[in-house]
């Protein structure tokens, strides 16, 4: 045999990356039997390492010396005391009495005229009608005051990140450099989870508003940078080289051409940013912020699932109406070629007048009528809708919970607890080196030290058995995640007309913020950590379809009527055409299954998931458990970092032509 059939023989027996990973696991099992419950670094509940008394002996010692430092009292303090007055502003004008008055500046009424008039101007009527009846909804939640606090808060972040990520967007959009630069604290900032931002911003701002406005804003700003920056680089070159040879400056050239072209993409990027931040700020509510958030999570704490509802409900009006007011002023942003007929334009100016002088009557009348300024308490639906979640709740659990506690029971014996104890009573040294080698075989060495790093670190914030629960959780919910986004993703690639029917449903699904997905499963499953991972299977489901149904629909036509052609089934031409070809997707969905299941598990603390989660929140509500606390969140983002970095080597890896 020659030397060049000895090669191709060689390479024609190299195991698949499959074969290895199966391998790998194998050998792990085995070592389990043999060594299970030893070398695990285990940790009581009370129990702290040196590093988390250290943690806590500097929150003590900046505690003390707050008002004495001068980093505080030149840099921190004076940014808390900025964005404090700045959302207390916001909150005076819509929720908080002002100027010495029992009411805000704009009661109940001038809020949904105001809010009327300027979702016309931005939008269109149909907008601005959704949102002033979606506003009015709020109000007979008897939840005004509350669902106005997320709001001043949502908008306070929202405007305040706007002021600095549009310029660092339209940076680098203009800017290689900047762009290559700042790309990666972008890619790192959304890939942890919001849980993540609240500990340490406490630590320099105190528990608060201000507090969770920062964390608003910071957890916020990355999508409308990303945004910006792609529709700044999106504009035609064509364009840019005509402002130029007609003598434009570079001033004249971004504010005249590249803006206007680029509008419709950065009023996109806004409409995520503003979605980041009713997601955060409901989150917030767990250091002190004021609104729903905080009617949500007292429910939740005590199983008050119709409490929990009502408030979730709340949430989900408000994120709709924000949605459709921002995705509306997106649509409208876009260049039409067609020109507005003229009976519209001539309607156009007279509705505008309208409407602003019925704002100012709204406005008018909140500042002089009681009825008009405090929502009235005796026209309420919130009651009733408490009602009937609990009896609802009541009916589900004396009718179904045979069959709930049965299905929590099997998966639970079946797929959670093995799992957890394969992870948990591990040796971690063993843990670590099977992670590391599929770093290697699914990824790259590059991934493996990121991994490596990351479990080192694991060790060291000594809540190693808290990560590895938490873990199993998160590969068991993107397992679901993985399998689901599979099966509709290639229906919905396949068939418009499944596709015209689901993406609605998704759509709609990626608009509800975290806290929403837990109160259903918590009445149907309580609080346990099924309760969570099933919450984290449906929150992450609609981003991982997504990009399998676009994997799927971006295989070529010619190749699957080939297939066709050549007499393969449809099961064939799925396996052994459309999915290989979409192995790039196939991988990318799994790496933003991963980071929202990730956050969602870890928001799932809340109700009965433990581990990490639980230990943030403990964090927050026991001061001897801040610095535990503090390194749950470090051990969260650990964790985010080394799926998020094995995932996307392993997509990069799979555009590599075989």
């Amino acid at each position: 045999m020659s030397t060049a059939q000895l090669r191709d023989t060689i390479t024609t027996r190299r195991p698949s990356k499959g074969a290895l990973v199966a391998g790998i696991l194998a050998v792990w099992l085995v070592a389990w039997l043999v060594l299970r419950g030893t070398h695990t670094l285990p940790l009581g509940a009370a129990q702290l390492t040196g590093l988390h008394e250290w943690l806590n002996d500097v929150n003590d010692s900046i505690g003390a010396n707050r008002n004495s430092n001068p980093l505080f009292l030149y840099f921190f303090n004076i940014i808390r005391l900025i964005v404090d007055e700045f959302t207390t502003f916001i909150q005076t004008v819509l929720s908080e009495p002002a100027f010495d008055s029992p009411i805000p500046m704009l009661g109940w009424l001038g809020v949904v005229a105001v809010a009327g008039y300027v979702c016309y101007l931005v939008a269109n009527i149909r907008v601005a009608l959704l949102a002033m009846a979606g506003l009015v909804f709020l109000g007979l939640q008897g939840l005004w005051t509350e669902s106005m606090d997320t709001l001043a808060l949502t908008i306070s972040a929202v405007l305040i990140a706007l002021l600095f990520a549009i310029p660092l967007g339209v940076w680098a959009g203009l800017s290689d450099r900047f762009n290559r630069l700042i790309t990666p604290v972008l890619d790192f900032m959304q890939t942890m989870p919001t849980f993540v931002y609240l500990a340490p911003l406490t630590l320099f701002f105190l528990i608060g508003p201000a507090s969770a406005t920062i964390a608003t804003l910071i957890y916020a700003a990355p999508p409308v940078i990303r945004l910006t920056a792609h529709g700044i680089r999106s504009v035609p070159r064509d364009m840019v080289e005509a402002s130029e040879s007609l003598g434009s400056t570079r001033r004249q050239t971004l504010t005249k051409v590249l803006l206007p072209a680029a509008k419709r993409t950065i009023v996109l990027g806004i409409n995520q940013t503003m979605m980041a931040a009713l997601a955060m700020v409901t989150i917030a509510a767990l250091i002190d912020a004021p609104g729903l958030g905080k009617t949500v999570i007292k429910a939740l704490q005590t199983q008050d699932v119709g409490t929990a509802f009502n408030g979730g409900l709340a949430i989900v009006v408000l994120a709709i109406i924000l949605d459709r007011v921002t995705t509306a002023a997106s649509a409208k942003a876009r260049p039409s070629h067609t020109a507005p007929s003229r009976g519209a334009a001539m309607l156009r100016l007279p509705m505008l007048i309208g409407g602003g002088v019925l704002a100012a009557i709204g406005v008018w009348l909140s500042r002089t009528y009681v009825w008009a300024a405090e929502f009235p308490a005796d026209v309420e639906i919130g009651s009733t809708i408490v009602r009937a979640t609990d009896t609802a709740t009541e009916w589900v659990k004396d009718n179904f919970a045979a069959l709930t506690t049965d299905l929590k029971d099997v998966v639970s014996a079946t797929l959670i607890d093995p799992l957890q104890a394969l992870l948990v009573q591990s040796p971690w040294w063993l843990v670590a080196a099977v992670i590391i080698a599929i770093s290697v075989v699914i990824g790259s060495i590059r991934a493996a030290v990121v991994s490596a790093v990351c479990l080192a670190l694991l060790v060291g914030t000594g809540l190693w058995q808290d990560a590895m629960t938490t873990l199993a959780q998160v590969l068991l919910a993107t397992v679901i995640v993985m399998v689901l986004g599979i099966v509709l993703g290639v229906w919905m690639g396949r068939s418009p007309r499944v596709d015209r029917v689901v993406r609605p449903v998704l759509d709609a699904g990626q608009t509800m913020p975290p806290f929403v997905y837990l109160v259903p499963f918590l009445a149907l499953f309580e609080a346990t950590r099924f309760t969570a991972i099933i919450a984290a299977v449906v929150y992450a489901s609609p981003v991982a379809i997504k990009i399998v149904t676009d994997g799927i629909r971006g295989v070529s036509a010619t190749t699957v009527e080939a297939a066709t052609a050549s007499g393969s089934s449809t099961w064939q031409t799925i396996t052994k055409v459309q999915l290989p070809m979409s192995r790039r997707a196939l991988t990318l969905a799994t790496n933003q299954g991963l980071i929202y299941v990730l956050s969602m598990v870890v928001v799932g603390g809340l109700v009965g998931a433990g581990a990490l989660g639980y230990q943030v929140v403990a964090g927050f509500s026991q001061g001897q458990l801040y610095g535990k606390g503090l390194a749950a969140g470090i051990a969260i983002v650990l964790l985010g970092v080394m799926l998020d970095r094995m995932t996307q080597a392993a997509a990069k890896r799979a555009d590599r032509p075989s």
